[in-house]
């Protein structure tokens, strides 16, 4: 199996590919990358890093792998920068997607129910648009809003589920504790454990890890019980041994443990 993960490189900071690409090897398949922005560290919570846009790069890099015929199960893509790049990504899609291989997207847009710096409505609008052509969508409760107007998660996945077959809502709150809503047949949820607190890099170690599962032929369900407890197990490691959670998850010392879970539902 090969996959295509389309996110920035944050240098410093641990997100975007430089989680992607260790735990969707982990995973058993091969890992490229279509970096669509170098930074010096990710942009939440930190002051003053650089960011360099690789719009150019990116197709450069496309054109020879297209000599190289080139061709993936999966296409993964997340943090994506501009309009631009969402029609850039389409193409990728068109052009080095395998028939029947699958596309998911993770729509990077916000966080406590407001956009992240540089993301309007008028991104929204082109990424809801991306997410219609996606066969799995992973949005936040944050995204789900952004994406449908909504903070009801059973409207706002009946809203993505027209969009896309397979809407995946992570991380709602709900009164009686957090729950991950995902359309496979009609509404389905999760309850998963919770941890106060903002943990840098969850997201792209859940969606990283997500695809890994499809990859490895879990269905939905399994895919996402295995993946929110690999996320959970990640996070309570970061409490216990990380003072500075601006960098990211401790995930490594749990993939073994993803491993193990991955390889007893394969």
């Amino acid at each position: 199996m090969r996959v295509l993960a389309i996110n920035d490189i944050s240098c410093a900071g641990k997100c975007s590919l430089t989680v992607a690409l260790p735990v969707l090897s982990a995973s058993g398949v091969t890992c490229d990358i279509l970096p669509t922005a170098l930074l010096s560290t990710h942009t939440g919570g930190f002051t003053g890093y650089t960011f360099l846009p690789l719009d150019d790069e990116m197709k450069k890099i496309c054109d020879h792998w297209e000599t190289l015929g080139l061709k993936y199960d999966l296409i993964y893509s997340g943090y994506l920068g501009s309009r631009a790049q969402i029609a850039f990504v389409r193409e990728v899609k068109r052009r080095f997607l395998k028939e029947g291989g699958v596309f998911v997207v993770d729509p990077v847009l916000g966080d406590n129910f407001t956009f992240y710096k540089g993301f309007d409505r008028g991104f929204a609008d082109e990424m809801l648009s991306l997410c219609a052509e996606a066969d799995y969508i992973l949005p936040n409760e944050t995204e789900s809003y952004l994406l449908t107007g909504t903070r009801d998660f059973s409207a706002a996945l009946a809203a993505l589920a027209r969009v896309c077959p397979h809407p995946v809502i992570t991380g709602a709150q709900a009164e009686d504790g957090y729950y991950i809503y995902y359309y496979e047949n009609g509404e389905q949820k999760m309850k998963i454990p919770h941890r106060d607190g903002s943990f840098h890099g969850a997201g792209d170690v859940f969606a990283s890890a997500f695809c890994g599962c499809l990859m490895r032929g879990l269905s939905l369900e399994k895919a996402l019980r295995v993946t929110a407890d690999f996320c959970y197990r990640s996070i309570v490691r970061t409490e216990q041994e990380v003072t500075d959670r601006r960098y990211g998850l401790n995930y490594e010392r749990e993939i073994y443990p993803f491993l193990r879970d991955l390889e007893e539902q394969a």
